[in-house]
């Protein structure tokens, strides 16, 4: 097998378990939304808002991940990791912004339940993607390492710091509230 054959499999094997948790968290946000449905239960709208907006990103993490798998692209790959983070922080915010409405009454336990499941199905989402991101990435630097090489993404590094930051702003990360 040739070093080129060797880095192609090696890419498959690190990438498909991760594309199989994707699927189950699909199957998942589905089950949720059928729950919201059946039950006639609807989101206030600033949950709908909300919802939009990690719909957004998430949809632009899968994009990008399908993207640098499919063509083997290393920088598309790097932009995954500071989205994968603003998802994370918006996992964190939404919640925080439900629980806040929650106490106002203007959304409730049951909804919450719900709620949660959708945000964490779709941070996970994300960090399936990270996971296949790092791993395009590690295969073409020969590190095998994927911790380091999450390590140096964040570490210091303008690109990171810079596609952080535009795409905080551009989900709203700094001025989503309640």
């Amino acid at each position: 097998m040739s070093d080129e054959d060797s880095a192609t499999v090696t890419k498959l094997l690190k990438a498909i378990g991760d594309f199989e948790r994707i699927s189950d968290h699909a199957v998942n946000v589905l089950e949720s939304v059928e729950e919201l449905r059946e039950k006639g239960i609807e989101f206030s709208p600033a949950a709908r808002e909300e919802f939009a907006v990690l719909c957004a990103a998430t949809d632009e993490i899968l994009a990008l991940t399908e993207a640098a798998f499919v063509d083997n692209d290393i920088a598309l790959a790097y932009d995954v990791e500071p989205l994968e983070q603003v998802i994370d922080n918006l996992k964190t915010l939404l919640r925080n912004n439900h629980i806040a409405r929650l106490k106002e009454g203007s959304c409730t336990v049951e909804t919450g339940f719900i709620w949660s499941d959708l945000i964490t199905n779709f941070e996970r989402v994300s960090d399936h993607c990270s996971n296949i991101a790092v791993g395009i990435i590690d295969v073409s630097e020969h590190t095998m390492n994927a911790h380091e090489v999450i390590k140096s993404l964040k570490a210091g590094n303008a690109h990171y710091s810079d596609k952080y930051g535009e795409y905080s702003s551009k989900y709203g990360v700094s001025s989503m509230s309640k």
